[in-house]
């Protein structure tokens, strides 16, 4: 029953891979668009933040058709990256790593941007009257007091990346040692005769893992209502 076999483990480093390279890529653009709707009103604001959570409303299906309109080798941006950088993304472990950013990314920002609007101001204008820089401010004062936050983003991201399959496998297909991630390896293994024990045994890992990214998630969450209550 706990054999994992090589094909298994191929599965599950991918997926730490994929997830693990989205969450980090995708953590810095988080940290920015989350202050932007935090600390910044303009036209479209709302707009924008439409626009991030739109993943979790659309069929996953959708976004990773829209993923391969774009950045595919064909598509408005993938043809120009194709021809003019050499990168591919489609049918890639780089292009499951996108998908599952996208999809992610929602999930990362939230966290994020509530953590940011809970840092008392009174503190960074402290700093701003002691003649620190606006990046110091940020940098020194705003970032740590929001990193539970972030933290708690970062590891919420992790887990949704871990467990992505609709627009992942629309976007770069299911190919083992490639894209086939520990949701692709249980699709094929479901459709196989016998392949029941290895679909439960990889079942069995991605609970684990997902319930140590939401316990973490958790952990990360108490850390930033001490701090921002000052306990």
């Amino acid at each position: 029953m706990f054999d994992i076999s090589p094909t298994e483990w191929t599965a599950i480093e991918l997926s730490l891979r994929v997830a693990t390279v989205a969450t980090l890529v995708g953590t810095p653009i988080g940290i920015a668009v989350a202050w932007l709707l935090a600390r910044r009103d303009f036209w479209g604001k709302s707009v924008l933040d439409a626009v991030i959570h739109l993943p979790l409303v659309l069929p996953p299906v959708v976004t990773g058709y829209l993923l391969l309109l774009t950045f595919g080798r064909r598509g408005l941006v993938g043809a120009w990256l194709a021809d003019h950088l050499g990168v591919v993304f489609a049918f890639r472990w780089t292009g499951a790593a996108l998908a599952c950013g996208v999809m992610s990314f929602p999930l990362l920002v939230r966290p994020i941007r509530l953590s940011l609007e809970a840092v008392d101001r009174r503190l960074e204008q402290a700093a701003e009257t002691l003649g620190a820089e606006p990046w110091r401010v940020f940098t020194t004062i705003t970032l740590p007091l929001a990193m539970p936050g972030v933290l708690a983003g970062m590891v919420l991201g992790f887990a949704k990346a871990i467990g992505e399959f609709g627009a992942t496998i629309t976007f770069v297909s299911n190919i083992p040692g490639e894209t086939q991630t520990i949701s692709s390896a249980i699709y094929s293994l479901i459709q196989t005769p016998d392949g029941d024990t290895a679909a439960l045994r990889l079942v069995v890992v991605s609970i684990v893992m997902a319930m140590a990214a939401l316990v973490g998630s958790e952990w990360f969450a108490r850390r930033a209502a001490k701090r921002l209550h000052g306990h």
